[in-house]
């Protein structure tokens, strides 16, 4: 699908003096834009690096990139006008569907007037003095406002491993998350792929039907459910259109922002048979619903044996070599403790001659040679090399804007041993900083535009309040951002979430990473409910000025 996309002039002419800075223009952005500006009547402004809107989808094409929140849902709730006018072609819309829906959304709402594009942020720094931040870019602007906002998104810093020998790699080697725009012709090639996680396992069957030979280097095994995907029918378009609120009203009230209801039964309180049957139901429908079947899948680990052994049966069946399928079939973790992927043909790939998968817990990658990778037992030989190594999730796309607080205080040194936040919104230290979906926020466990919403509203509310007061300053409590901490921790450890060592949720997949659980886990509703009353207690938790 070719799209037009943004190549908007600097905006707002020379001016440095904002009420509001954005960083980023993606899902969080524009609508953070759109409310302050449109809404407040604030002079803001968006700095994206991107030569365009979209945030990670604007970096993310590999083969296969398509999200996992199907299309009706996967978009703004905010405007009635703008999903009466939009319509869907896919259940799960690939990349470049994505950011046309951005660019439509952006050119409906006047933003692209107020986002000044090819302007990469190098530094943050806030003035006690003043109350005021300065945000300068790698174009040498240096902008300031009172209320700085990072819409940066929690899988924007792509995690490309430290690995020996690829800088004499004859071929070319490219990172899932920063993606030639132009593609990549993969006729012909052997190709290495890195990684099995979510975008591994989207891109593998893509890469498999292009290229000559794909090789597979695998750490962990995962578990997928089946997308089912395939366009999207004007009769789906019409119950979404006529059923609009009611569709939101259902997301808001669930546990990951998603509309449609868990189960209230427990996996354990019905028969063999019937179990059985519920979930072939679900493995029919596919997608992130299949989570739903039972109500204690994340909370029960005898629940989540019947889920996960479920699944395992299913990998067995599509996999025709037994000895691959059980290199396939997860052992070190239950189903849903670490993000589910969904997939399109993803173990299928494995039944093709020309795909080899190679367990590197059993032969550890050595190193990257001139014509491939070498483990422990042979030599690969490679034209092209794809790391799907993911990202570093929640806390490097913030740690890398070199932000310094309240005197002198620097983000990366205040989250050395994990993040430090209240409410995933604001860190000690920080005034007047935002964080949209930052850590300590459902986040990556949730929906993500639904998510993003309740945080623009939030905050947009917030500042409304202190301009109506003559407040001029905002900043978490070091007491309240500490049991936040420790409350986030109560609500993953009230799940088998943590239980998954190797889940990026806790950091794992970043070589010296704090391993500290990040997402909020107590489900978006009651994340909600605790935002809105720290709001209406004015504000508790946070000192204002």
């Amino acid at each position: 699908m070719a799209i037009k996309e943004s190549t908007a002039p600097a905006v707002n002419g020379a001016s440095r003096q904002f009420d509001a800075i954005i960083i980023g223009a993606g899902f969080s952005g524009l609508y953070q834009l759109h409310k302050l500006r449109d809404d407040l009547g604030l002079n803001a402004v968006i700095l994206e690096k991107a030569d365009g809107v979209g945030g990670t989808w604007y970096w993310n094409r590999y083969p296969g990139a398509r999200c996992d929140s199907e299309s009706y849902y996967y978009c703004y709730s905010f405007n009635k006008e703008i999903e009466q006018e939009w319509s869907w072609s896919e259940r799960y819309p690939e990349h470049p569907e994505i950011r046309k829906y951005l660019n439509f959304v952006a050119d409906k709402l006047d933003l692209k007037r107020d986002i000044r594009l090819n302007t990469e942020v190098t530094s943050a720094a806030f003035d006690d003095a003043t109350n005021t931040w300065t945000v300068r870019t790698k174009d040498g602007q240096s902008l300031s406002a009172p209320f700085l906002i990072t819409a940066v998104g929690c899988l924007s810093t792509a995690n490309v491993p430290q690995m020996k020998g690829l800088e004499t790699f004859e071929g070319k080697w490219y990172h899932t998350g920063l993606w030639p725009h132009e593609g990549v012709d993969l006729t012909g090639k052997r190709v290495g792929q890195i990684g099995t996680g979510s975008t591994g396992i989207q891109a593998a069957p893509v890469i498999a039907e292009q290229s000559q030979h794909l090789t597979v280097f695998q750490r962990t095994a995962n578990y997928s459910i089946p997308a089912r995907n395939g366009p999207v029918t004007a009769e789906e378009v019409k119950h979404t259109r006529e059923n609009y609120d009611d569709i939101w009203k259902l997301a808001r009230a669930g546990t990951n922002g998603h509309p449609f209801s868990i189960s209230t039964q427990s996996a354990l309180s019905v028969s063999d048979a019937e179990r059985q049957e519920i979930y072939e139901k679900a493995w029919e429908r596919g997608g992130l619903r299949f989570r739903a079947s039972f109500s204690d899948v994340l909370q029960n680990a005898d629940a989540n044996l019947t889920a996960s052994d479920f699944l395992r049966d299913k990998i067995k069946t599509v996999v025709k070599n037994p000895e691959i399928a059980e290199m396939l079939t997860p052992r070190d973790h239950g189903f849903a403790t670490k993000r589910p992927p969904i997939d399109s043909g993803y173990f299928e790939t494995f039944n093709r001659d020309n795909v080899l998968l190679v367990d590197i817990k059993a032969e550890p990658i050595v190193e990257v040679t001139p014509k491939g990778i070498r483990t422990t037992r042979q030599e690969y030989e490679l034209d092209i090399i794809v790391f799907a190594t993911g990202f570093d999730a929640l806390t490097g796309p913030l740690v890398n804007l070199n932000i310094s607080g309240s005197h002198g205080a620097k983000l990366k040194d205040e989250w050395a041993a994990g993040p430090r936040t209240y409410l995933g919104l604001q860190s000690p230290k920080f005034p007047n900083l935002f964080t949209i979906t930052g850590p300590g926020s459902p986040s990556v466990l949730c929906n993500m535009p639904i998510a993003i919403e309740q945080h623009v509203d939030w905050i947009t509310d917030c500042i409304r309040q202190m301009r109506d007061k003559g407040l001029k300053r905002i900043e978490a409590d070091t007491d309240s951002a500490e049991k936040w901490v420790a409350h986030v921790n109560e609500a993953a450890d009230a799940t088998l979430l943590p239980m998954a060592s190797s889940s990026w949720y806790l950091g794992a997949n970043v070589p010296g990473k704090p391993r500290v659980f990040m997402p909020y886990a107590g489900g978006f509703a009651r994340y909600t409910a605790i935002c809105n009353d720290v709001a209406q207690s004015g504000y508790r938790g946070f000192a204002l000025s």
